[in-house]
């Protein structure tokens, strides 16, 4: 059985929304963060496939201003917040790399052998 490691609750995620966790699991750290939108959530690494910078600048804030894309804040790239993919600026075609999350309840948990 995998371990459930917990991010957040529900109530700290508008929708859309967006919220950044940094977790330690067997020693490693894993920084990523979810987003919610239309009751959906997905999980990513916090890592830009251009150049493995954070894609945040503002502590939880990984959407665009309309709440429609996945923002990267030092390329200005943008993502499809479902399935991570680039679809404007230096990584086209390019994808975030995804983390296997679990809604239970109202809570948010990462499943721990990410």
């Amino acid at each position: 059985m995998k371990n459930l490691l917990f991010i957040c609750t529900l109530e700290n995620l508008s929708d859309p929304g967006s919220y950044g966790f940094s977790l330690d699991f067997a020693g490693k750290t894993v920084d990523g963060f979810v987003v919610r939108r239309d009751g959906e959530c997905f999980g990513y690494r916090n890592s830009c496939p251009h150049t493995g910078s954070p894609l945040d600048w503002v502590e939880h804030q990984f959407l665009d201003i309309e709440g429609s894309l996945i923002q990267c804040a030092v390329h200005d790239a943008r993502f499809l917040i479902d399935t991570g993919e680039c679809v404007m600026g230096p990584c086209p075609g390019e994808s975030l790399e995804s983390l296997p999350i679990r809604v239970k309840g109202d809570k948010i948990y990462l499943l721990g052998d990410a």
